[in-house]
Order: C-alpha cells, then sequence, then structure tokens
C-alpha cells in the first residue's frame, strides 16, 4: 500500500488559516439554520471547474493548465432523510440535456436569451447559483433547500486537512495522462493535488463521464468515512473542515459553515451502509444544436428515482432488464459499504 501524506507543518497552516478566517467565535455554539423538512433535507452540491487561487506550481504538478470552463464538472443531489439516518446521493451527469427557459440574462453577456437547448453544467456560467438551482429543481421536480460549492482550490485544501490523506482504491492500474493520475493495484491514500487527479479522471478507463462519477462517488463515501472517523471528536479540526470546504461565497440558500457543523452533528451515527449513490438513469447520447453532444435522461426511470427522494424512500432499485443504450450509464445503485477501501 502506498501512503501519500501532506507534511505535517503545511497542514497545521491550513488549518490556522481556516480558524483564522472564522474568526475568534469559531468553535463557539451558534444557531443554525439548517431547516428539517419534513420529508428529508435536499442539498445540491457542484463542483467548479475554476482555476481561481491555484499556483502555476499546482497546475503545473497536478495538469490544471488547461484552460477552465467556469462550469459545473460535479453535479450531486444529496438527500438527507428526515431521521437523519439514511443519506442518498443521486449524480446529474454535466452533460445532461435541458433546457433553459427564455428570459433570464446571460451573467457573462449581458444578452437575455430565448428558451435553447443547453447542458445542465452550463446553467452555472450563464446565470450563477440561483440559476443552476433553478434548472435542477425544474429537471428533476424536487425542491432544493441548500446548495454548496466547491471549486479546485476549496477542495485540495479541504483534503489536505485530512491527516494522512483519503484512501481510494483501483482494481486495475489507473494511468489517465490528462490529469497525470497513475496509480497501481490496490489502495493509495492521497492528498488534496492527487485526489483532484483522481476525481477529475475519465480517459484512463473507458468509461468516460460515468466512470469519473463513479471515481467521485467512491471518493465521496471515503472522505466522509475519514471525516466520522478523524474529526467527529476534533471540533478544531471539523470547523477548520467545515470552513475550508464551505470558502466564503455568499449565495441564496448557500449551506453555512455553521449549518454543515449541525449536518455533521445530526449525522453523526451514520454508517456507511446507511449510504447510497447512484447516477440518474441515462437512456442515450444525442447531438442537439444549442447544446451540442448530451446526454439525454431515460425519462421515466430518473422520475422514479426523484420520486423516491420526495417521499423520503431508499432509491429504487436497478432493473432487471436495463433500459440504457450506453453500457456504461446503466443505473446501478451502490450502498456506501461497498465503496470503502478496505
Amino acid at each position: 500500500m502506498s501512503v501519500r501524506k501532506l507534511p505535517r507543518p503545511r497542514r497545521l497552516v491550513l488549518l490556522a488559516a481556516a480558524l483564522v478566517a472564522l474568526g475568534p467565535g469559531a468553535l463557539a455554539a451558534a444557531p443554525s439554520s439548517l431547516p428539517s423538512p419534513e420529508g428529508g433535507l435536499n442539498i445540491l452540491v457542484v463542483g467548479l471547474d475554476t482555476r481561481r487561487g491555484v499556483t502555476d506550481e499546482e497546475k503545473k504538478a497536478y495538469r490544471l493548465g488547461g484552460k477552465e470552463c467556469d462550469c459545473t464538472d460535479v453535479v450531486m443531489l444529496v438527500h438527507v432523510s428526515a431521521g437523519n439516518d439514511r443519506v442518498s446521493v443521486v449524480a446529474l451527469p454535466r452533460d445532461s440535456l435541458t433546457e433553459f427557459p427564455a428570459g433570464h440574462r446571460d451573467r457573462r453577456t449581458g444578452v437575455v436569451h430565448d428558451t435553447h437547448a443547453a447542458k445542465i453544467n452550463g446553467a452555472w456560467a450563464e446565470g450563477g447559483p440561483s440559476f443552476t438551482i433553478e434548472r435542477v429543481e425544474a429537471m428533476t421536480k424536487t425542491t432544493v433547500h441548500r446548495y454548496l460549492e466547491v471549486d479546485f482550490r476549496r477542495f485540495m485544501d479541504s483534503v489536505n486537512l485530512l491527516d494522512g490523506g483519503v484512501p481510494i482504491c483501483t482494481k486495475e492500474p489507473l494511468k489517465d495522462p490528462f490529469t497525470g493520475i497513475d496509480l497501481a493495484p490496490g489502495t493509495t491514500h492521497v492528498d488534496g493535488g492527487e485526489a483532484l487527479q483522481y476525481v477529475r479522471s475519465r480517459r484512463a478507463d473507458g468509461q468516460m463521464d460515468f466512470g469519473r462519477i463513479r471515481k467521485q462517488q467512491q471518493f465521496v463515501a471515503n472522505t466522509l468515512q475519514k471525516v466520522r472517523s478523524d474529526l467527529l471528536h476534533d471540533p478544531v479540526g471539523l470547523t477548520a473542515f467545515a470552513s475550508t470546504l464551505r470558502g466564503r461565497t455568499t449565495v441564496a440558500r448557500g449551506l453555512s459553515t455553521t449549518e454543515l457543523l449541525t449536518l455533521a452533528t445530526r449525522l453523526r451515527n451514520l454508517t456507511p451502509d446507511r449510504t447510497e449513490f447512484a447516477t440518474v438513469p441515462v437512456r442515450d447520447f444525442a447531438t442537439v444544436t444549442g447544446a451540442g453532444s448530451s446526454v439525454r435522461w431515460d425519462t421515466d426511470k430518473a422520475d422514479e428515482v426523484f420520486e423516491r427522494l420526495r417521499a423520503d424512500k431508499p432509491l429504487p432499485p436497478p432493473d432487471a432488464t436495463p433500459a440504457s443504450e450506453i453500457p456504461q450509464a446503466v443505473y446501478r445503485p451502490a450502498g456506501g459499504s461497498s465503496l470503502l477501501c478496505e
């Protein structure tokens, strides 16, 4: 087993910086406005493809020199049951085909758009967080109660606060010349930069974006386990981690640091076998004017998935006869326990 560990002095610097950013009352009890909806809590988590704050050295080391799209490379709808005893995570492929309505103003150009076809990952670029929430709610028919966005800088710094890194495991060698990740079979503990290489990798295994989503889900499952084992009884470390992950961006329905800490408290007894991960059921690829090569959902099956979330029930099981025309995209929910590295 290979272990790649961030030097402890660097981790302590990050820890101190996170606590300074929060201010002198960082560890004091604070009121939390995190809601407790009767049908469960829905959090939209997005990962932004932006290099702001990333150093030239890091760009070179982790192959981040490409052009940023200022879009959402990761879109996950996280459902926390009303009883705080189950978490369901549904990934929405970034190329999911959707339609943006007429009348919204493009924040980049100021142009007021007519109705047009688009990919879901373009909502953030065109209209920002509020428009992203609006489009996800329209596609899923599900209310988003809170929103969390994480860019490359915050992702790397958050992982670097976890002493010893996060374990990831591969059955086959994983070598992606685009992101630079190069892993032998087995379990490897990665720091922030290597973790970013891993969750961005989609060219090494022929699974395209669907393989990358599975890597992201495995990484989330192992990170949650790491937080549960190392930070739940460490108020200083947990506060620094939540603060770093949250950052300073202020948006409507944005999940605050205090709310993140409240959520950690609510889920303190949640075990990996009470978490589940899936990708929304997909029908096929489509090339659409204005959107390009896109992914079309299996609307009937997708409706069933989100109906389960709205009813605060576990995700539906996979079909005996999968309907997707894309083998990599077949709907296969996975329990959190099955994604953990041993």
